[in-house]
């Protein structure tokens, strides 16, 4: 007696992902228009499966350059706030385990608020070791957000557990670093460990916003996360200044 569609489906559903293409062949003689939708479906899930982890291959491509070369921890560095008018610039530094490959992981920017928490989380607890810099808005005025950005990406290395032995950085070359580096142009799109710093440090920096957004609740700091809205501005011309906003960023806005 042949098996239904429900049951088929259960059958799918139930299959790791990797047994979809034995088990929908097994099918191919059924002439039900439902199964042959069916098996349709979970053959896409199946190459878009695959698709994702040929993406993370080429997203380590990097880290399995310099495993091949003899590095064991190697770490990923990215920065998130240069360009806000208000709070912290923050960066993250990852060192993920050799065999990583998170499903979805990529530049923070191309994710959803609520997968970078869901990401953010799993990086967490896979990584071998990561760390986080904040330097706050009265820093970036004082010694410029390039050097802050610089600052805070010390800052994050310092406060891993476990040190990197080298360190992929998005676009950048940190000065006094003291470890091996290498600048990787758009590297949170071409780097795991980039792409999972960048995760950490957006969910981190985002978390602060959002408690700032209790304090100033004029500014909108939940939703602008202190970037340059209309809504932030038109709230810094009627409101003034708060603590956390970076004087040398708003001098076109307001006298300071």
């Amino acid at each position: 007696m042949a098996l239904s569609t429900a049951e088929i489906k259960k059958m799918l559903e139930n299959a790791g992902i990797e047994d979809v293409p034995m088990l929908c062949k097994g099918f191919e003689t059924d002439e039900r228009k439902s199964v042959a939708k069916l098996c349709a479906s979970f053959m896409k899930k199946y190459n878009n499966h695959i698709s994702e982890l040929k993406r993370l291959e080429e997203m380590a491509y990097f880290e399995t350059m310099l495993y091949n070369e003899g590095y064991s921890l190697i770490g990923g560095i990215d920065e998130v706030g240069r360009g806000p008018l208000a709070g912290p610039v923050a960066a993250a530094c990852v060192v993920l385990k050799r065999d990583s490959r998170i499903v979805g992981i990529n530049d923070s920017k191309k994710l959803s608020a609520a997968r970078r928490e869901e990401l953010c989380a799993i990086i967490k607890d896979e990584a071998v070791s990561w760390g986080v810099g904040i330097v706050s808005p009265a820093v970036i005025d004082d010694i410029n957000i390039l050097q802050a950005t610089y600052e805070a990406m010390r800052t994050a290395v310092k406060n891993m557990g476990i040190h990197p032995e080298y360190v992929l950085a998005d676009a950048v070359t940190i000065p006094s670093l003291g470890i091996p580096q290498k600048g990787i142009i758009k590297g949170d799109a071409k780097s795991m460990s980039i792409a999972a710093a960048s995760i950490v440090a957006k969910v981190e920096r985002d978390a602060i916003m959002d408690e700032y957004a209790k304090i100033y609740p004029e500014y909108g700091f939940d939703s602008n996360k202190g970037y340059g809205s209309s809504e932030h501005i038109e709230a810094i011309k009627k409101y003034g200044l708060t603590p956390i906003h970076r004087l040398s960023f708003v001098k076109n806005i307001v006298e300071v």
